[in-house]
């Protein structure tokens, strides 16, 4: 059906993929496991035709087939369900469908209805595509791609934000597809859905396949030791930039403390976070990492157990009093949560204390002082305060970005994947930057998909699996491989 042959990717002097060999045949649902940066998107942007393959063939029914756009992708079958759909609100499920295809729409309907038939789905076409939930809005996705004459079908973690009920039905459908003959692609981190859904499972490790096979062939156990087949004592020297020099004193503050927690995506959380610690949160793409700390940071409603800080609950309250009470947080999502992008770096600096540098006008002069401290301090690289902080590379943002929540002298600082999409030289930085908060006594939680993040710098780590807290392990049973067992279920 579809075979990809010799496929290498680079960009820059990063190698990405290097001679990547798969082949997916009819009915096959084929599952792609791997840590960050193994090259799983990568190679599925390439069959989607968003990215063009340095050196490597595709073919399609035996036949050489060029890939090259998303278009070209399309024409030949080939169709992406993304992890969050991308529907119209307010226009109707059957517009949602057949957007960008030309032709009499009636048939199109027709179209659709012979396939909402054949699978025994029920939408309703009429209604608006806000009324449909998750799961609701990935049958659309497919079946645009299915009105398409897509045989083959690119999952992209589809359950990360769906209920059991709703996981449940995806799966049924996915079984429908299979029995149909479409072959589907299914990228997930769940190994639990590896053997309840697929027959074929491959393992990318460092742009490489390191295990390829029937899904019954394999334990979770097998997956786990593919998984961290990589050169790990290369791994324990990378941050080797970073001063530890360090005296770690163990007889630390209990500054913060969290009791039968439960919000939306986590449930009944017992922790505790001490000054001069950095303790890792480490678990995959669902596991409710980032819910938990969004929650605690009053951005979401907790619906059970309580937060302490220094003893005093301070459970349900605002982000706003949150802030003022000594805790600050760095989102997951720099672009969409953590920078005004056409705004000047300074005040981008001190977003969150405008109250302490204002009366009725901000006080440019202290706005500037404390820019320039963090701006110095963290080696950013600008032109000046008043440029526009959306013209800096992803790493001088971070730093910015790092800047404000220390702006407002927390006790604690959440940092939710720090280092995500920037560069080696920064990445470096920002780990120096944490190395010396640890020393200056704030306790730090470090929200991090990367392992070997969580192995470097974590004096104490949880690991959350499902919304709840698998694994606890302190620094010396801090390794790859309980990290990789824990973030899995295991």
């Amino acid at each position: 059906m579809l075979s990809i042959k010799e496929v290498h990717k680079s960009f820059g002097e990063n190698k990405v993929l290097k001679g990547i060999n798969l082949k997916i045949y009819r009915g096959d649902v084929i599952s792609i496991i791997g840590g960050n940066g193994a090259g799983k998107s990568t190679l599925m942007k390439i069959l989607m035709g968003i990215y063009s393959a340095d050196q490597g063939e595709i073919y399609i029914n035996d036949k050489l087939t060029d890939l090259s756009t998303p278009s070209l992708a399309i024409l030949n079958g080939v169709y992406l369900v993304p992890q969050e759909p991308l529907l119209f609100q307010n226009m109707s499920i059957f517009e949602n469908i057949v957007v960008g295809i030309s032709g009499d729409k009636s048939e199109l309907l027709k179209e659709v209805n012979i396939f909402l038939k054949k699978f025994d789905w029920k939408v309703d076409l009429k209604g608006k595509a806000y009324t449909l939930s998750i799961a609701e809005q990935q049958i659309v996705e497919i079946l645009r791609g299915l009105l398409r004459k897509s045989r083959i079908l690119i999952l992209d973690e589809p359950t990360s934000t769906l209920t059991f009920k709703e996981t449940q039905m995806l799966f049924e459908i996915i079984e429908d597809l299979k029995k149909d003959g479409v072959g589907i692609f299914y990228i997930t981190h769940r190994l639990s859905e590896v053997f309840q859904i697929t027959n074929k499972v491959v393992v990318m490790c460092d742009g490489r396949i390191t295990l390829n096979g029937k899904t019954e062939d394999f334990t979770k156990e097998m997956l786990i030791e593919a998984l961290l087949n990589k050169k790990n004592e290369e791994n324990n020297t990378r941050f080797g930039a970073i001063e530890e020099n360090e005296i770690i004193d163990l007889k630390k503050i209990k500054v913060l403390e969290v009791k039968n927690y439960s919000g939306y995506g986590f449930n009944n959380l017992n922790f505790s976070a001490y000054s001069g610690e950095i303790l890792g949160v480490a678990g995959v793409i669902g596991a409710g990492r980032t819910e938990f700390a969004t929650t605690l940071f009053g951005m979401d409603k907790s619906l059970n157990g309580g937060i302490y800080l220094e003893g005093k609950n301070i459970t349900g309250k605002s982000t706003k009093e949150i802030i003022e009470l000594g805790i600050n947080y760095v989102p997951e999502d720099r672009y969409l949560n953590g920078i005004f992008k056409i705004t000047p770096i300074s005040f981008n600096t001190t977003s969150c204390i405008l109250k302490k540098i204002s009366k009725v006008f901000i006080n440019r002069k202290i706005e500037n002082q404390i820019a320039t401290r963090y701006i110095n301090d963290f080696n950013t690289k600008i032109s000046s305060l008043k440029q526009e902080i959306g013209e800096l590379s992803g790493g001088n943002q971070q730093k910015v970005i790092i800047g404000r929540a220390l702006s407002s002298n927390p006790k604690v600082l959440i940092l939710d994947e720090p280092t995500r999409g920037i560069d080696a030289g920064a990445r470096i930085d920002v780990y120096n930057i944490i190395k010396k908060l640890k020393q200056e006594g704030v306790s730090i939680i470090l929200i991090s998909s990367d392992l070997d993040e969580i192995v470097e710098l974590s004096d104490k780590t949880i690991v959350m699996h499902q919304g709840k807290i698998e694994k606890e392990f302190i620094k010396e049973e801090i390794t790859l491989d309980n990290l990789m067992k824990a973030s899995y279920g295991i």
